[in-house]
């Protein structure tokens, strides 16, 4: 009913302010250190929740078998095999999406913030080389069950809907719960996972965007000679203002979440994964090259999710004008693979644009940086050799 929505939404409101307001404030009073150590507690506090639900999940479902069976037998044969099960028939993941999404979710952390600011936490690189493996372990620890709490979600919620998708780890925490001694605490702490996972990632992206605004903008364009207090004060303001713009946007939800996080980290791997690995292991890149590289990259990607929205829309307009006949002539009918909905890019040879931004990116990145001067043998020494070359002194 309309009362029943109405104060779903005033919830939804009071929730989003009292979540900015704590993220923000935790950030903006510890700076650098909070995000690093909230970051490592939501982490914890998430892998206990992952693995407090699935343990409810998959035997209340009568096992991960079982729970295949009844979806396959109540819905489609099609969840348990590739491509994998759509209602609107459509091939949701066909093998060249697949090695798309790879290479996706693995390149997507070089332009990540939260990443970043893990990365600057690091003490060394051999620290780093350690949180890699054990990262690995972790993400194992926390995808794969709650792939399986998602299969479990078909016997035990049977009637959720696609366009519910976004709800079925909290649902399936207070449904699991129910009737356990201290169910409430249980699913309050299973519902803390998630939260803490997103409160980790937006501290680190309030800090990185407010340290930009501030370092490169603020001091280097517009106050060269601010002092501590005035940067600080800057800071303060980027750091509230980046939150009250995130609660805007935030207001009015998308229909389809995962749309954007798809889009927003393909275009940062497509963008900055050739240009860092240039910067960090080719002793031959040069500047041009390494902005070469980004642009390619940006201009490739985001040309491909254009064209697919424009292709998305012309294919359900049912009235068109010759001019959007011939574009989408030009682009070709809907290829029924991915997910359904406007924001969808468009697919060459079945491959998702990021695959096709890093390639360009790479491309243009070798080449501009191959047929440009190179950097000078002082610069490269200092930057990849333990140690440097003396520097050359001018001659007087």
């Amino acid at each position: 009913s309309e009362d029943v929505m109405t104060q779903v939404d005033a919830k939804y409101y009071v929730g989003l302010i009292v979540f900015a307001v704590t993220v923000v404030g935790y950030t903006l009073i510890g700076g650098f250190l909070a995000s690093v150590w909230t970051d490592l507690f939501q982490s914890v506090m998430m892998f206990i929740g992952v693995l407090l639900l699935v343990c409810l999940a998959v035997p209340m479902a009568g096992g991960l078998e079982q729970a295949t069976r009844y979806a396959m037998e109540h819905k489609s044969p099609d969840i348990a095999f590739g491509p994998g099960y759509s209602p609107a028939g459509r091939d949701f993941l066909p093998p060249s999406l697949a090695v798309s999404m790879f290479c996706l979710w693995v390149f997507s952390g070089f332009s990540s913030p939260a990443s970043m600011v893990r990365v600057m936490a690091a003490q060394s690189t051999e620290v780093m080389r350690k949180s890699i493996f054990l990262l690995a372990c972790y993400n194992c620890c926390i995808y794969i069950p709650l792939v399986m709490v998602c299969i479990a979600a078909h016997t035990l919620l049977p009637d959720l809907t696609l366009k519910q998708s976004d709800e079925v780890i909290p649902r399936m925490s207070l449904f699991v719960t129910q009737g356990l001694p201290f169910g409430q605490f249980i699913s309050g702490l299973i519902l803390a996972a998630p939260f803490g996972a997103i409160m980790a990632s937006v501290s680190c992206f309030v800090l990185v965007i407010a340290s930009g605004l501030v370092e490169d903008i603020y001091v280097k364009l517009w106050n060269p000679k601010a002092t501590e207090l005035q940067v600080r004060r800057a800071t303060t303001i980027s750091m509230v203002g980046v939150g009250l713009f995130g609660v805007l946007v935030a207001l009015r939800p998308p229909q389809y979440l995962q749309a954007l996080v798809v889009l927003s980290s393909s275009l940062g791997a497509a963008t900055m994964m050739t240009p860092i690995i240039m910067a960090c292991y080719w002793r031959r890149a040069t500047a041009p090259g390494v902005l070469s590289a980004m642009a390619a990259g940006f201009v490739v990607h985001i040309g491909l999710w254009l064209a697919g929205i424009t292709q998305n829309w012309l294919t359900a307009e049912a009235v068109k004008s010759p001019l959007q006949e011939t574009v989408l002539k030009i682009l070709g009918p809907d290829p029924m693979i991915g997910s359904v909905g406007l924001l969808r890019p468009y697919y060459i040879l079945g491959i998702d644009p990021v695959v096709w931004g890093m390639l360009a990116s790479a491309v243009a990145g070798i080449l501009v940086s191959l047929v440009t001067s190179p950097p000078t043998r002082e610069l490269v020494s200092r930057l990849f050799d333990a140690k440097p070359e003396p520097q050359s002194q001018p001659n007087v």
